[in-house]
């Protein structure tokens, strides 16, 4: 089942729309630190194509020259981190851009493993508890070990324990899923691979999307982070290609080994993909002014939308929700869908809100509560709640039209195998 909500807007833009930001920048700097060729964003304006383009992922957001002059001198801010290469790699990106923010404060990176690194023979869906990746770095901030934390944003629960709160998003990179081929059917695409092909993916809502467009395949689960993933299919005969998060390979400077890009129409992408997001402890005023001037405006309307649209709907990892959105002409797009395990069953809809971004970010008051996790006081309350009300009217819509029941029987069914 599929079709437009009463405030449905016309055809989605394939590609977001990037705002303009000029004037966001501290004075006197220039695009950023030099970081690594993985630091990519999805270029906006490339058509239906993924074209990557190598740039800071965070240098957005405003802050004032006084809060340079203010910052304090030779401060060691300590930034946790997961121990993957990927999560590094992150993790030195947001780094090297608050370094160039405030050249007066130190940082020492703490890494260290989270649940989800450790259990690697169970689908992520099926091993019961939440927040896998994120729990022992939130242990971490609550014992004051560490300052902040760099996550993937996708990997954070729409609600945080309390205490805690995202102080940041930076900006998004391609949000959309990659295939890789085994070697062997390099030059193929998903459509063109032989009948029973076996594809891994660590993700229902994946396996449940490229099921229904894709019959003649098999989805099978594959753990592991990126490295041993890929390691997993050139190295055994067990799967034709895997699926991942292009922004992953793009980081890790693996572009090379994207076979097929997976647009919207073909699978649209998990509630925050693509974008980091950095917690801090909700009441450390000084962390939160350090990282709030990453906030990308753009970024944090499109999650906060989509985060508030799989609050509303109570999914997770154990569910196949997927989103997609897009900034245009001061309107934010949002897509969202559900889907059986099977993908035989499956429900979209697409509604679209008026949003105003500012030229200038402005300070809002210290008290003002955070939305679905998010705390953003230089961004304009006002657009904020739009954007969250835009995410919990499409999930109440779908709600309506029966959502619920294919998400409970797919929750059902993911817990009894």
């Amino acid at each position: 089942m599929s079709g437009n909500g009463n405030a449905a807007a016309t055809a989605v833009s394939p590609e977001p729309v990037t705002l303009a930001s000029s004037g966001f920048r501290p004075s006197g700097a220039t695009i950023g630190p030099k970081l690594p060729p993985s630091v990519v964003y999805c270029n906006s304006n490339s058509g239906s194509s993924c074209h990557f383009s190598l740039v800071s992922s965070c240098f957005s957001g405003s802050v004032r020259k006084q809060k340079e002059e203010n910052s304090p001198k030779m401060r060691v801010i300590r930034v946790g981190t997961r121990k993957s290469q990927l999560a590094r790699i992150q993790t030195d990106s947001v780094v090297a851009t608050l370094k160039a923010l405030y050249p007066g404060l130190q940082f020492e990176i703490i890494a260290m493993s989270t649940t989800g690194d450790k259990i690697l023979d169970t689908a992520l869906s099926k091993i019961g508890e939440k927040s896998l990746f994120t729990k022992e770095l939130e242990h971490a901030l609550e014992r004051n070990e560490v300052d902040l934390v760099v996550h993937s944003l996708k990997d954070l629960p729409t609600v945080l324990p309390p205490g805690f709160t995202i102080g940041a998003v930076c900006k998004r990179e391609c949000p959309y899923d990659a295939v890789v081929f085994h070697p062997k059917f390099v030059g193929k695409t998903l459509e063109t691979l032989p009948e029973k092909s076996v594809v891994g993916t660590s993700s229902l809502r994946r396996a449940a999307q490229l099921q229904r467009k894709f019959p003649h395949l098999e989805f099978k689960s594959i753990r592991g982070n990126l490295n041993t993933r890929l390691r997993k299919l050139d190295e055994l005969q067990e799967f034709s290609a895997i699926i991942l998060a292009a922004a992953g390979l793009q980081r890790m400077g693996w572009q090379n080994r994207v076979g097929q890009i997976l647009h919207p129409e073909e699978c649209m992408y998990a509630v925050g993909q693509g974008a980091l997001g950095v917690e801090v402890r909700a009441k450390d005023q000084d962390i939160l002014d350090l990282v709030g001037v990453l906030h990308d405006p753009e970024t944090l309307l499109r999650c906060i939308a989509e985060r508030a649209f799989l609050r509303h709907l109570e999914g997770g990892c154990s569910v196949p929700v997927a989103v997609h959105t897009a900034m245009k002409d001061g309107q934010l797009y949002l897509t969202g869908g559900v889907w059986s395990l099977n993908g035989a069953e499956s429900m979209q809809e697409t509604m679209q809100a008026t949003i105003h971004v500012p030229a200038q970010h402005e300070d809002g008051p210290e008290d003002d509560p955070q939305l679905v996790g998010i705390t953003a006081r230089n961004i304009p309350r006002e657009a904020q709640l739009a954007a969250e009300n835009l995410g919990i009217s499409l999930a109440t819509l779908l709600l309506n039209k029966g959502a619920k029941n294919i998400l409970d029987v797919a929750r059902q069914l993911n817990d009894a195998h």
